[in-house]
């Protein structure tokens, strides 16, 4: 399968080496690791086992590389405003999107621009940051889950979760994409936030007793609003937390990508992650204290 990826941070590398290295053509959209990359290849540094893919190809723009059968979309989310325009070159009547971006609103961004059977949502579980240009640290985990936008099932989208599947990913095809999003935000909005802000890793904030508190308490309410959402079922809140703090705990010392850009004085994905699930819980009269005082102080510091 042709495959481009726009957006290669850690994600969209250690994904987009997973999918070449069973086989697929990938096409790799690259800033800061176009000349590492093209020159040296990919190195990939992993808990399942390292390894060198070269040649790789990477691009400078997606006009040179054309029509594709798969777009997996890695972008941070505050460069959503360029996201149709990169994309556009890439598809064709058969192109199939993919994003996994974290939050709220990307596949309605999608939609508004192509056919809503050709877009693709989904969360990934994956616990991996950048090295040295060239290089992409997999720390643990990486499954993911991704449905349709508008919900159902398609050859297509199957073929999609195969090609995944095939690659050694662990890829579940989900029914209510909206729910998976959300259960996703159970995680994203207490643990990206806090780590931002302290500049403590996931293990430091979960020895620390009332820090463990306050991710049990922001947890709660990510459930409480997902849960007043046209969701096909409601998330079980309490072992569903239980299981979300449990699996953090196996993380060891690993620091949030929100945490990574804050050091490095990028802009945080605060839209999708904590604005949209804001707006859409007042939507449904849900109060959200804790989330958006957390929001609040994030926010102070851009």
């Amino acid at each position: 399968m042709k495959i481009a990826v726009v957006g290669a941070g850690a994600l969209g590398l250690y994904y987009g080496a997973l999918l070449q290295k069973s086989g697929n053509k990938l096409h790799f959209l690259l800033r800061r690791d176009y000349d590492a990359i093209t020159r040296r290849g990919l190195q990939v540094c992993s808990v399942d086992g390292d390894f060198h893919l070269k040649p790789v190809k990477g691009y400078r723009s997606t006009t040179a590389i054309g029509p594709v059968e798969l777009v997996l979309i890695g972008l941070k989310t505050f460069s959503n405003k360029k996201m149709v325009d990169l994309v556009r070159p890439l598809v064709g009547p058969e192109t199939m999107l993919v994003t996994l971006q974290n939050g709220l609103g990307n596949e309605e961004l999608l939609t508004g621009a192509f056919p809503a059977e050709q877009v693709i949502g989904g969360v990934a579980f994956l616990c991996a940051n950048r090295g040295e240009p060239g290089t992409v640290h997999h720390l643990g985990q990486g499954a993911i889950r991704i449905g349709l936008a508008g919900g159902g099932r398609s050859q297509a989208a199957e073929k999609v979760a195969q090609t995944f599947s095939a690659a050694g990913i662990s890829c579940e095809y989900v029914g209510d994409l909206l729910k998976t999003r959300w259960e996703k935000l159970v995680w994203n909005i207490p643990f990206n936030g806090l780590c931002a802000l302290t500049g403590k890793n996931v293990a430091e904030l979960l020895a620390h007793a009332p820090s463990r508190q306050l991710i049990n308490d922001l947890m709660q309410e990510v459930v409480t609003a997902a849960n007043a959402q046209p969701l096909t079922s409601p998330i079980d809140g309490p072992p569903f937390i239980e299981k979300m703090i449990g699996a953090t705990g196996t993380m060891g010392g690993y620091r949030p990508s929100m945490m990574i850009d804050r050091l490095e004085g990028r802009p945080l994905e605060l839209d999708s992650i904590y604005e949209k699930p804001l707006e859409r819980a007042a939507a449904t009269g849900i109060e959200t204290p804790h989330i958006r005082m957390l929001y609040s102080l994030l926010d102070l510091g851009e």
